[in-house]
């Protein structure tokens, strides 16, 4: 009598903890985490950006002094290491666009290299001077060699940024 009801007892135990657990039909899922952006600039909203390829595509269609205002994405490839006052972001593997601030009225965090940014402001293309070039290398950390080989002006994508979200 014993042995059945002991062999009753850990089929029951057996059954119930093999039983797959149902979660209430009220139960809410878990909220998904919300992406969080950090503001700098002028305020602006993460809809109708577009992204760093197409941006090249309207870029290659500019000659120098054209201007066009947009809104893109694209991830920070490096940032001014003395202030955050110029950042560049990679169009597409080869191409990048030169970042400057709207009157200078805001800086990048010094670390931010990597991060994703959506910006807002002008999209033009100019013709950057062999000093503006060797100043920019040398913000960057380059060795006076390296500046020293820069000697000939340079055609660029350059952007003028308004606005700034960079992903926390």
């Amino acid at each position: 009598m014993k042995f059945l009801i002991s062999f009753c007892l850990v089929v029951l135990f057996v059954f119930t903890a093999c039983k797959e657990a149902k979660k209430p039909a009220n139960e809410t899922p878990e909220p998904k985490q919300e992406v969080v952006y950090e503001s700098f600039g002028e305020k602006i909203a993460l809809d109708n950006a577009i992204t760093s390829e197409e941006l090249l595509t309207k870029f290659k269609t500019m000659k120098a002094g054209d201007t066009i205002n947009v809104k893109f994405a694209s991830s920070i490839k490096e940032v001014c290491s003395k202030k955050g006052c110029w950042m560049k972001l990679p169009l597409n593997g080869e191409t990048e666009t030169m970042v400057r601030f709207k009157d200078y009225g805001f800086f990048m965090p010094l670390d931010s290299k990597g991060r994703e940014v959506v910006l807002n402001g002008k999209a033009f293309v100019q013709e950057t001077s062999v000093e503006e070039l060797q100043h920019y290398a040398e913000d960057a950390g380059k060795t006076k060699d390296e500046i020293a080989q820069i000697t000939t002006p340079k055609i660029e994508y350059t952007f003028e940024a308004d606005g700034v979200l960079m992903r926390k």
